[in-house]
């Protein structure tokens, strides 16, 4: 569609990624909060492939790391930081134009939403694709080890108190587990079709 894609988790995974490199306490909100003044992290489509800028150097390969996506579920439990990312998300929003991706997307960030998809898959099978995801760039991985941090994380951000994990009232629904990725683009872009063609 040619749209920006606002893939925000690459955004917290940026920001665990500078909490740890000023060997922060992920944990500790006064801790992770002196980052949050002057982070700057910006999302820009290159060659096809999105390129994710913190403070103008790209660690796009960097936050992809297995141990990023627990870095990021903790800083994202703190209000300093989701805030900060808000107003940065909002901002690349605000034009229209985007589809953003998050966990938060349709219940926080952006509640009034043209269309609103809650995607998501069991928990093995979210495994089994970091699995192969990982794998392929050449990482020792082992899949208990990653269905184990795919649940603890699923459980984390389920019960954070701030902007928990859970699907926006008016959001479709769409499990992917037996689907390819083909398949699930075909089902979204019906439902854009169909309101489309309604109008």
């Amino acid at each position: 569609m040619g749209y920006l894609y606002l893939d925000t988790g690459a955004m917290y995974r940026a920001a665990g990624l500078k909490a740890l490199r000023q060997n922060l306490d992920l944990d500790n909100p006064e801790s992770v909060k002196a980052i949050a003044p002057d982070l700057k992290i910006e999302l820009r489509k290159n060659q096809g492939r999105l390129q994710v800028l913190l403070e103008g150097e790209d660690v796009s390969e960097e936050i992809r790391k297995p141990e990023m996506g627990m870095a990021a579920s903790k800083v994202s439990r703190h209000r300093v930081i989701r805030e900060k990312l808000w107003q940065i998300q909002r901002r690349l929003g605000a034009g229209g134009g985007v589809v953003a991706e998050g966990r938060d997307m349709g219940t926080v960030v952006f509640p009034d939403a043209e269309f609103k998809f809650f995607v998501t898959a069991g928990a093995e099978e979210r495994a089994r694709r970091r699995y192969r995801e990982l794998a392929e760039k050449g990482y020792p991985v082992d899949y208990d080890s990653i269905l184990e941090e795919v649940k603890k994380r699923d459980e984390q951000d389920s019960k954070r108190e701030l902007a928990p994990l859970k699907s926006a009232e008016d959001a479709i629904m769409i499990d992917t587990t037996n689907l390819k990725i083909e398949q699930v683009v075909e089902k979204i872009l019906k439902v854009i079709q169909d309101k489309s063609l309604r109008e």
